[in-house]
């Protein structure tokens, strides 16, 4: 619904955007005579079947005057948007930006509808192609962020994937060893560290904190002595110990 909302918005700015009276000034003499009041009111009307016929008699009339083209391939993409044909959508909005790369609002929707389909790349890309052109476009300024903040958390990710909470290169004994060489036990061993920082964070107190971290040292202790031994499981002490930092429910 959000996608919906947001994609009705930025597609109404964009047709209001373009001037009634542009076709006269795009071809130079009189307009061509295209009945583009059907195809946009079947598509505000959100009536898929008149809209289908109607729209592609203008879309794909060669007399069809470039300012009416725009419009009937924005009002088109934003029903097919509304009906989840997201491909469709992003395919007219395409179109419609390469015969008018000005519009900034239209830049806004199709950078909405490739976060739908779930490509952050050119999603932002095209966030910020406009706000290149109107850099005081508050969705896609409000986009933007949000996408970008979202990416460096990713990007973040990605860098400590697979790495533990201590330094490989300096690893001595065996069960930092194996650690090491399982990406799975290295982010179970970097989520429990990162788990104690916190629960000491918010200890009430000094005394509070230190009785958490000789919690944390005794589960270290008793993981090197145990790790090797017949029946002892690291993968799963590391996960009961992540679940007890977070609790029974999770943090």
């Amino acid at each position: 619904m959000r996608f919906r909302n947001l994609i009705q918005f930025s597609v109404a700015a964009a047709l209001s955007a373009l001037l009634p009276g542009a076709a006269d000034a795009a071809t130079g003499g009189e307009p061509a005579q295209v009945d583009i009041a059907s195809c946009l009111a079947a598509a505000a009307a959100d009536d898929m079947d008149k809209a289908g016929s109607a729209c592609a008699a203008v879309i794909d009339n060669e007399k069809t005057a470039r300012p009416d083209l725009i419009k009937a391939l924005i009002a088109r993409g934003a029903l097919y948007a509304r009906h989840d044909q997201v491909d469709r959508a992003i395919a007219d909005d395409s179109r419609a930006l390469l015969l008018d790369p000005s519009l900034a609002d239209l830049f806004n929707t199709r950078g909405e509808l490739w976060l739908k389909k779930g490509d952050r790349p050119k999603a932002v890309q095209d966030f910020g192609a406009a706000l290149r052109i109107d850099p005081n476009h508050e969705k896609a300024k409000a986009n933007h962020k949000a996408l970008s903040r979202e990416l460096e958390r990713i990007g973040a990710q990605m860098a400590v994937a697979g790495k533990p909470s201590f330094n490989c290169a300096s690893a001595r004994r065996p069960v930092e060893k194996a650690i090491c060489a399982n990406r799975e036990l290295a982010d179970l061993d970097r989520e429990v560290y990162a788990a104690n920082a916190r629960v000491l964070r918010e200890a009430g107190n000094a005394s509070e904190a230190k009785a958490l971290q000789r919690e944390q040292d005794d589960f270290v202790a008793r993981r090197n002595a145990g790790f090797g031994r017949p029946g002892y499981d690291l993968k799963k002490a590391m996960q009961d110990r992540l679940q007890k930092l977070n609790g029974v429910d999770g943090y």
